[in-house]
Parts: C-alpha cells; structure tokens; sequence
C-alpha cells in the first residue's frame, strides 16, 4: 500500500485476537482486512470494498499460497456470503439468526500445505476430483437453501455429508473425523471441518435450545467451543486520541 504511493511506512500495526491461530477459521484474513482498512483510514486513503478485498488477498497469498478468498470476501463484507472462486460474492438474507458451533480440535495446520496436499488428489486423480468437487458444489447448493430458511436438521445432514467429500480429497484425518462424531454424539445435527481441513476446527449446528449443553459436552471432553451468530458484520474501523 505504501509502495503504491511511493511513501514509507509510519504505522506499527498491533493484533489481538481471541480466535487461536492456525484454527481454520479465517484469522489471517480478518487481521489483513482489519490491517488494510486501519492502515488506510490513518492515512486518509480512501478504499472501496473491492479495493479493501484485492489488498488483503496480497497478504494473503503469502500465508496461504493459493486461497480461495471467502475469508477475506467475508471479513470484509460480512453477513452471509455465497462465494464461487472467480465471481463476485452474493449477499444472502437469513430467515432468522442461526447459532453455529465452532470447536477447536487443538490442532494447528497449514492450510498453504493442505491445499498443495489436496492439489495433489487433483493430479493423481483429475477426473474423480473434479466429480467430487461437483458434488461438493451441489451439496452447498442445498446447504445453502435448508440454511437460509432455517431448516437445521436437513442442514447438518448436508454438512456431515460435506465432511465426507471433503475426506475424500484429503482435507480430514483421524482427528476431525473423531470429533466430527463427538459433535453428533454430543447433540449435533451436523458438523464438519473447516478450511482447509488437517487440524483447525470443526463447524457444527445443533438444536437452538440445546446448543449451551452441547458446548458442555465438549468441554467435559477437554475441547474449547464456542457460539457464533450468524449473521455477523464485516469489518469496522475507528480512531481513538492518545
């Protein structure tokens, strides 16, 4: 950003975040967008949405290798996104608020290595990656109504289901797999992994009034959940006087 505008860099930039890292659940894309957006507000350089995306994916890419850019799409904009690589992201609107469960499997995992990892099924296998990818494609599709309108149950299903696909290409392991089963063992109607897989965490959703004794039921078991609501906003930025 600096370089662009031929100036030195004057800021020392601080995060603090409560989302463990290495955990599959986009903290590098949101410290980037949060980066961008408070850089260019301190130095009155005016940034639109799509300006503030295309800086962050810079970064990104250095942590990354090769994401797919939903996560910085999302930090960004916020809500509930529907996002296909190469295409503008689609706002969608909920029935009503969703309550999803996030459990951190304690594994750290780098999704630069799980994607060269799943970029490999692609080579050795070309054809039966890219049907699994299609289901894939078509299982979001479903996701995606059964999420919107707020049918759960039928949500977990698709997401267990998800899981599996996602196993396929290389993405799980024996960690997630087991704690994909804690979860439906616990009270979920559905859980899966996130990002790209190989450690990080596990998405679940259960039902609305059974969700607080799910999150116990994990942390009987030694795991750290938590609750998050969807839809969130993106992201925000401020200036405080010293």
């Amino acid at each position: 950003m600096y370089r662009e505008r031929g100036a030195e860099p004057k800021a020392r930039v601080v995060i603090s975040s409560e989302l463990p890292a290495g955990a599959g659940l986009g903290s590098s894309a949101s410290a980037m967008v949060a980066t961008v957006v408070a850089v260019s507000r301190l130095e009155d350089w005016s940034l639109d949405t799509a300006s503030i995306i295309e800086t962050a994916m810079l970064g990104e890419r250095l942590v990354h290798g090769n994401p797919s850019g939903i996560d910085v799409a999302v930090s960004a904009i916020g809500g509930v996104l529907q996002f296909r690589v190469g295409e503008e992201p689609t706002r969608l609107d909920l029935a009503k608020p969703v309550s999803l469960l996030v459990v951190y499997s304690g594994d750290r995992r780098s999704s630069k290595k799980l994607i060269s990892k799943v970029s490999s099924m692609k080579l050795d296998y070309p054809h039966l990656f890219s049907k699994l990818c299609d289901s894939a494609s078509l299982i979001t599709e479903l996701a995606t109504e059964r999420f919107l309108d707020g049918r759960l149950e039928e949500l977990g299903r698709l997401m267990t289901y998800n899981h599996a696909v996602l196993g396929m290409v290389g993405a799980s392991n024996e960690r997630l797999d087991k704690l994909v089963d804690l979860c439906l063992e616990s009270g979920c109607y559905g859980a899966k992994l996130t990002g790209a897989g190989g450690g990080g965490s596990v998405l679940g959703v259960a039902p609305a009034a059974a969700t607080k004794e799910v999150v116990s039921r994990l942390a009987a078991k030694g795991f750290r959940s938590f609750i998050s609501e969807a839809p969130s906003g993106g992201v925000k930025v401020w200036t405080t006087e010293q």
